[in-house]
């Protein structure tokens, strides 16, 4: 992953790019302890509970980074305002998205 550094800082689009990395390797992570588990490997619980807790940080940061990015695409594309057609079909997706990260991090108790 490379990220590029501008007058301005770290682009958007790089910290989303950071952001999704996370999610992978938290994801990777989750796997392994899983399958540790699984094989018996009674240890590898407090990995999983902390690998879990990483992927919804991760997950959290991803889709704030992509509503970011994504609102500054649309600036410069100039499609910001009553100009810019609706896209339903990507809000549907993004609800969808935002209400998966809700039922995931509502079953903690």
């Amino acid at each position: 992953m490379t990220i590029r550094i501008t007058d301005g800082g770290v682009s958007d689009q790089d910290v989303l790019a950071v952001a999704e990395g996370l999610y992978r390797e938290a994801a990777i992570e989750l796997f392994r302890a899983i399958e540790a588990i699984r094989a018996g490997e009674f240890t590898e619980i407090k990995a999983a509970h902390t690998a879990i807790r990483d992927l919804r940080t991760a997950a959290q940061q991803a889709l704030e980074e992509r509503g970011k990015v994504d609102k500054l695409r649309k600036q410069i594309a100039g499609q910001v305002g009553a100009g810019g057609a609706l896209d339903f079909d990507g809000a549907r997706a993004e609800i969808g998205r935002r209400l998966a990260c809700l039922r995931d991090a509502g079953g903690g108790g």
